[in-house]
């Protein structure tokens, strides 16, 4: 497990239940059946292993309250049952914005690895995915995984926020540069007695 990671963790993770929640964060976890996807969860959000867990039916979620660049934040995190397709089809349904990590989970289990930690790496940049490998029987990189992205989706959730404000504030400066601004209008009255001139002035 990344130790600089788990020095800060340390302190983060101690949340309040009374303290105000900043954000709430959907976390939707998806994958093939028997890879871990709710031993993961478990471990991450009660610190729990279930050497008797069953095959998820369905969807359930867990939630737990960390803090972020001093905000309180709230993962709301699913488990789907298995039969989620990939990486294609939740981008086409999902925001653009959308943060996904691939995650190579029973890291303990050094003698059955089936997919090698360089093609999983090369996929993942192929994809632009954050990827990291856990064991949810130990422990190792659960939590640091879980963090990095929930730090990547304050990032960009933090980064529109400031674009949005940015657009508003030039919005007001270009709202502001037409205060003052003259505009010669003719009124009604006016506009007919030119009128009566013209006509008045015609050699018909």
């Amino acid at each position: 497990m990344n130790q600089e990671m788990n020095g800060v963790e340390a302190e983060r993770v101690k949340v309040n239940v009374h303290d105000k929640i900043d954000y709430v964060f959907k976390v939707v976890v998806i994958g093939d059946s028997a890879v871990g996807k709710t031993q993961i969860l478990s471990r991450f959000a009660k610190n729990e292993f279930c050497f008797n867990s069953k095959s998820t039916i369905g969807v359930e979620f867990q939630t737990r309250s960390v803090t972020i660049n001093g905000k309180v934040i709230k993962a709301q995190i699913w488990d789907t049952a298995g039969q989620e397709r990939w990486v294609d089809e939740l981008r086409a349904h999902a925001d653009s914005s959308i943060v996904i990590m691939l995650i190579g989970n029973k890291g303990d289990l050094v003698d059955q690895r089936v997919v090698h930690a360089e093609d999983a790496v090369e996929f993942a940049e192929d994809q632009g995915l954050f990827f990291s490998e856990t064991s949810a029987l130990s422990g190792e990189n659960v939590e640091s995984s879980f963090f990095k992205l929930l730090e990547e989706i304050h990032r960009v959730i933090s980064k529109r926020s400031l674009e949005c404000d940015n657009g508003k504030a030039n919005a007001d400066n270009n709202v502001a540069t037409l205060k003052g601004s003259k505009i010669d209008v003719i009124s009604g009255a006016e506009l007919e007695i030119a009128e009566m001139k013209k006509l008045s002035s015609c050699s018909c």
